[in-house]
């Protein structure tokens, strides 16, 4: 566990940050990106719930955002040093546990006839926030990628997550009594 007795050290302001191996890096790395946009995501998940999401959807947010956790974890390690240093990282069941969240949520709800807006009461929009900051993450996440490894399950985790919250905002709209806001593309 992480034990904090202060959050101020001084370290990074010389614009460095150290990594879970202790690499110092700059705050403006990919990697820190990262990590750094998937605490966002984890803040405006937050939000949704302070929101008044559905009581029906708060536990399952409540773990993606300790999973959420994980895959922060997944990330400010590198690879090569998760041998030595063991830490929590994004499983299959992970994703499998999204999948299944998903195909719950989607049995109630009327299949799509066309792209909705953002939008519903505030928690279901601020779902809409939470979907887009998710793909942004994954956006960075695949690029890193590229220049180094990462954790296999990351980038999936991603993926199916900005799903899920796609299905959770039209769900949480419909308990709210809303339903969905659909794209007139022929009337604007």
């Amino acid at each position: 566990m992480v034990r904090i007795n202060r959050v101020y050290t001084r370290t990074g302001d010389a614009g460095t940050t150290a990594l879970g191996g202790g690499q110092r890096v700059p705050k403006d790395s990919l990697r820190i990106e990262a990590y750094g946009t998937v605490d966002e995501l984890n803040s405006v998940i937050g939000v949704a719930i302070a929101a008044g999401l559905h009581e029906s959807l708060r536990e399952p947010f409540h773990v993606i955002q300790q999973v959420l956790f994980n895959l922060g974890s997944d990330l400010c390690i590198l690879e090569e040093d998760k041998e030595r240093l063991p830490v929590p990282r994004i499983e299959p069941r992970h994703v499998e546990q999204l999948e299944q969240w998903m195909d719950s949520w989607n049995e109630a709800l009327e299949p799509l006839t066309s792209f909705i807006l953002p939008g519903g009461d505030l928690a279901a929009a601020q779902l809409h926030v939470a979907r887009t900051v998710c793909r942004r993450a994954e956006r960075i996440v695949v690029t890193l990628a590229r220049e180094e490894p990462i954790g296999q399950h990351v980038v999936p985790y991603l993926n199916r997550l900005s799903d899920l919250l796609f299905v959770a905002a039209r769900r949480q709209a419909q308990l709210a009594g809303i339903g969905d806001i659909l794209w007139d593309s022929r009337r604007y």
